[in-house]
């Protein structure tokens, strides 16, 4: 990475995650905010996103159209603006960073086949100790997950769209892996019978304005193993998300993980 400052374009910048982004970039010596661009129907379109956020003057307008000039962008939007981006960020061979969840097989296949233009780093969640926690989940599935039975519980606050998480999701994920099995239910109702070995429960909570929090939970007979993460603010998210951006500059094209940068 050269001297020279980068320029960070932010999609879904007037929402919550884009908000934190534009604040710690402007913290930032290596970064500078040069697009903030936001659904066609926003009602302050064209005024400074500085001013829509409380922080004052930045001289980057809030936009829909995704202008020329950035380094690198970072979305946190919805599925379809984010495939809408990655095609212009393929077009003109801009690295891409996606924190957007919810995305359907068709679009996450979409956007592999773009990230063989571009360099691309998708994740459901930036935090590093979230990425930790998805490791130290995939060694306790591999030491004693066929023994277990294994419930993943997550909080996020009533705002969020999709259920469950997309790191929930990424969590049964990797223990489907490790122990063989891919019987994930999501929740229980009624009576359904005794829990059969290899199940993997999953189950969300929407409560008040949760940024959120993952548990993965190893039942045995006599013990308990449970694994951990709360977030207390979102700036673990958007700290993670700039060192993706600033990871990707000069990356070659390809599909990059969390786990890249950590490396």
């Amino acid at each position: 990475m050269s001297d020279r400052m980068i320029k960070v374009g932010i999609q879904g910048a007037s929402g919550r995650m884009g908000a934190r982004l534009i604040d710690l970039i402007r913290a930032d010596a290596e970064l500078t905010l040069v697009a903030a661009v936001d659904r066609p129907d926003h009602p302050r379109l064209g005024d400074d996103v500085g001013l829509i956020l409380g922080c004052g003057s930045l001289g980057t307008k809030l936009t829909a159209e995704i202008p020329l000039g950035a380094d690198v962008w970072i979305d946190f939007s919805t599925p379809g603006a984010t495939l809408a981006l990655a095609r212009v960020c393929r077009d003109r061979k801009v690295p891409l960073v996606v924190g957007t969840t919810g995305l359907e097989p068709e679009e996450k296949a979409e956007l592999a086949e773009i990230a063989r233009s571009i360099a691309v780093l998708a994740a459901p969640n930036m935090s590093r100790a979230v990425n930790l926690l998805m490791k130290l989940t995939a060694d306790a599935a591999r030491a004693i997950g066929r023994e277990s039975d294994i419930e993943i519980v997550e909080r996020h606050h009533h705002f969020k769209k999709d259920s469950p998480s997309g790191t929930a999701v990424r969590l049964a994920e990797i223990v489907a892996e490790a122990i063989g099995s891919n019987a994930i239910v999501h929740g229980r109702s009624g009576l359904v019978g005794e829990r059969p070995r290899g199940e993997i429960g999953v189950h969300a909570l929407r409560v008040g304005d949760n940024p959120g929090e993952h548990t993965v939970v190893f039942g045995l007979m006599g013990e308990t193993l449970e694994l951990s993460h709360r977030a207390l603010s979102r700036d673990g998210f958007a700290r993670g998300a700039l060192d993706a951006a600033k990871f990707l500059i000069g990356k070659p094209a390809g599909s990059y993980k969390m786990s890249d940068l950590l490396e």
